[in-house]
């Protein structure tokens, strides 16, 4: 269905609005929060000029880690021509891989994920997302001790294992619907901390977040270890600016710990006017950032 005028006219003022601050917050000198969508190429050309400044892909479908390197090369290439950089994939391990369990596959998933982090320098994409939380998730009456350990001790190796490659990967903690392993942005600090890998660092979901009855805090208490974020609101994990949620304390929080890295809008969005909801959503977080 065709936006009627009206529609279009308020899509067209939140894009200006949006270039405005995009303008503003340019000048000022102030640490830059990048606003990102989880978008495939073939939307690269719109989402720029809207104001995007960047895509975040899947690992799967952007880095497919089981082609070769001279195959993925021709792909990367195209990834980098792209008119909107992508500057993150998410979906990292795929769930036929265990990570924690009575028979984890961690070699297997190394394997895996050290030809996406490859594949990832080769597309000059700096963040690959550790959400992966099926493939993490421990088995039910499993020791939650052994099971952090598993993790703690796959992160390390994929960290050794990455050293002189360029990309970093951050660990996304998931709301208990998801997963039962790393569900805080708190907890997230205590893994990094475990883990001791300069690659291996965080994430903050504002909707797991918001999921879990996390405040604002845990971001000041995570500081540098901090490199980047995902954003919804709760209900319906629908695009900001949907319902009009106050997500403005995670950003006071961000803008408190010096935060310059990208915020992506990982989120649902309407059937239809799809265009005036982006467009919606990256002015409500102009006016955050």
């Amino acid at each position: 269905m065709q936006p009627n005028r009206r529609t279009f006219l308020q899509a067209l003022a939140a894009a200006s609005a949006a270039g405005s601050f995009s303008r503003a917050r340019a000048q000022s000198g102030t640490p830059e929060i990048l606003i990102g969508i989880c978008a495939g190429p073939n939307q690269a050309a719109k989402l720029k000029a809207i104001g995007y400044d960047y895509l975040e892909g899947g690992v799967a479908g952007t880095l497919k880690p089981e082609m070769t390197d001279a195959a993925f090369a021709q792909e990367a290439a195209m990834i980098r021509s792209c008119v909107l950089p992508t500057r993150s994939c998410n979906g990292f391990i795929p769930a036929s891989f265990r990570l924690t369990g009575p028979e984890p596959t961690h070699a297997a998933a190394l394997n895996y994920a050290v030809n996406a982090c490859r594949h990832a320098d080769a597309a000059g994409i700096p963040y690959i997302v550790l959400g992966s939380g099926t493939a993490r998730r421990m088995p039910e009456g499993f020791d939650p001790a052994r099971g952090k350990a598993q993790f703690i001790e796959f992160c390390q190796s994929l960290g050794d294992r990455i050293a002189d490659l360029k990309v970093t990967i951050v660990l996304e903690p998931l709301n208990k619907g998801e997963t039962n392993l790393l569900n805080s942005v708190t907890e997230g600090i205590e893994y990094v901390e475990a883990i001791q890998r300069p690659r291996i660092r965080l994430l903050a979901d504002v909707y797991h977040m918001l999921k879990e009855g996390e405040s604002p805090d845990s971001i000041r208490q995570a500081g540098a270890r901090l490199l980047h974020c995902h954003i919804a609101e709760l209900e319906g994990r629908m695009a900001p600016g949907t319902k009009g949620e106050d997500l403005s304390g995670f950003f006071k929080a961000l803008k408190g710990i010096g935060y310059a890295g990208g915020v992506t809008c990982e989120c649902g969005w309407p059937k239809e006017h799809v265009e005036a909801a982006w467009k919606k959503a990256l002015l409500t977080l102009r006016q955050l950032t």
